[in-house]
């Protein structure tokens, strides 16, 4: 461990962390998951002083959580997630973590651990300050496939004041983000010979016939009044499959839609809207006949632009020169959990949200640096600690 990553400093940390593979192992096979890199974070706040715990949310998946700070002030949580999606197609080489100019590259150094860099950068810096309450940091698992981590966290009474997601945002603030629901259409026909129209019910036209008509919800949802960070909310077909040979009638078409939902919406409805629109299809074509089943729902979250903590955040921008961006968050995080917890939270980190993922991903060193002054001086204004 170098004596820049003992001193805090946010690049050197960022780097250590996009070394150590933390493939999420649902998502890739031969992913490690993050038992590796809360080992090593959990190492470097000890060298600290820090008293950090490691919480196993499921078999070798692990949360990491530490505090500093006493009292019964108000209590401030920073969260970001240890996991990564995997490497297949990668451009870079996921794990050298090679600085190029102003960039960093490699699995995970947008998202999100240039965001873990700048909460254990603020971390480092404020550990021996007289802080009048209790910061809270906590790192989960899964984030990148069923949020595992944040829920065990929700469900062991994690608490706090306010939360801020180091997710990347390229340092605007983001109070806001969508939610969606996943939602699978099983489409059923009758297999025939190709031959044999008078038999045969092709259920991937029918499948057609009700994607077609989803149109009329989409314009729907456009026509209703926007979220004024988020806009409309919207749906698409992630995925379809269906029929064995170009002579037989498909027996089967499985469609997977996706609806993504404005904070006010029960993201469980996309179901009722698609039975909906199945009813005016069946109109004229009575022989199209879909079951639908919700898969995975998410709710989105709304933090009000002038909440004490989103003003703190931007006063702190203010101090260090940047501009007051206040937008929203495109895709969904953890922050909703919170959210839906008690714990106003929102999202503030170094990196673009466009390189998450990416096949050459990479996140700007400034950035992580600025990021990490801006968190650290939020924290001191949250508690009112002069410096």
């Amino acid at each position: 461990m170098s004596s820049a990553i003992r001193d805090g400093d946010p690049v050197a940390i960022t780097r250590a962390l996009v070394a150590i593979e933390s493939v999420n192992p649902t998502l890739e096979s031969g992913g490690s998951g993050e038992g590796d890199i809360s080992a090593y974070i959990a190492d470097l706040l000890s060298d600290w002083g820090l008293r950090p715990t490691l919480d196993e949310c499921a078999p070798g998946r692990f949360n990491l959580r530490a505090t500093i700070g006493e009292g019964d002030g108000p209590s401030l949580l920073l969260n970001g997630h240890l996991d990564t999606v995997g490497v297949d197609g990668m451009t870079v080489d996921p794990f050298a973590a090679e600085v190029t100019g102003d960039r960093m590259s490699g699995r995970g150094s947008c998202d999100m651990k240039a965001g873990l860099g700048v909460i254990l950068a603020t971390f480092h810096r404020l550990r021996t300050e007289r802080i009048p309450g209790r910061i809270g940091l906590l790192f989960t698992a899964d984030e990148e496939h069923a949020s595992l981590g944040m829920l065990a966290a929700v469900d062991a009474g994690v608490r706090a004041d306010f939360g801020i997601v180091t997710e990347p945002t390229s340092l605007a603030v983001m109070p806001a983000h969508k939610g969606f629901s996943w939602v699978r259409a099983r489409v059923t026909g009758r297999a025939a010979h190709g031959s044999r129209p008078d038999v045969g019910i092709d259920a991937i036209r029918s499948a057609g016939r009700l994607l077609s008509a989803l149109d009329a919800l989409e314009a729907r949802l456009r026509s209703a009044p926007a979220h004024p960070l988020l806009g409309h909310g919207s749906l698409h077909a992630g995925t379809i499959t269906g029929g064995q040979a170009p002579s037989v009638y498909p027996e089967h078409c499985d469609l997977l839609l996706e609806r993504r939902t404005l904070p006010d919406e029960d993201p469980r409805s996309f179901e009722d809207e698609l039975s909906q629109v199945l009813s005016t299809v069946r109109r004229d074509h009575p022989d199209v006949m879909v079951e639908f089943e919700t898969e995975l729902v998410r709710k989105g979250s709304d933090v009000t632009p002038d909440h004490p903590g989103v003003e703190t955040l931007l006063d702190a921008l203010d101090v260090e020169d940047l501009p007051r961006r206040v937008e929203g968050m495109t895709a969904w995080v953890d922050a909703a959990l919170l959210n839906g917890a008690g714990i106003p939270s929102i999202c503030f980190g170094p990196g673009s949200i466009e390189q998450a993922h990416s096949a050459d991903e990479w996140v700007s060193l400034p950035e992580i640096e600025r990021g990490a002054d801006v968190l650290t001086r939020f924290a001191r204004g949250f508690f009112g600690v002069e410096r």
